[in-house]
């Protein structure tokens, strides 16, 4: 499956962002999902995941209560709302498919991300 993000850009502190990632070429439906964020300087880290269906979900600890990741199967599409945002969620951010129960199984290619720059 290729993965391609979108929806990135530049907000305050405490703006709400909604990121996109539209799935082509592959299962979309039958595959767990998640996102994940690289910030300048740092190793990749996990933000969320959600089961094939969309019935299970996840979230690190630095994004829960503030990030929703859902996902819309007719569409291929995987979503990521972020509210409350703060200046360190500033990032790159990517979407994988990856194993629901352990999300540091990715077998898919990390695709081109999308930037989020939260000013303060």
């Amino acid at each position: 499956v290729q993965l391609q993000a979108s929806g990135g850009g530049l907000v305050q502190a405490g703006d709400s962002l909604r990121l996109a990632c539209a799935a082509s070429g592959g299962t979309f439906s039958s595959e767990d999902m998640g996102w994940f964020r690289q910030a300048p300087g740092k190793d990749r880290e996990f933000v969320a995941a959600i089961n094939w269906s969309g019935a299970g979900t996840y979230y690190a600890d630095s994004v829960k209560g503030r990030f929703t990741i859902s996902r819309d199967n007719a569409k291929n599409t995987l979503y990521l709302q972020m509210n409350s945002l703060k200046p360190e969620d500033t990032a790159v951010y990517y979407c994988a498919a990856i194993v629901y129960s352990d999300y540091s199984k990715v077998f898919s290619s990390w695709g081109q991300g999308t930037l989020v720059t939260v000013s303060s």
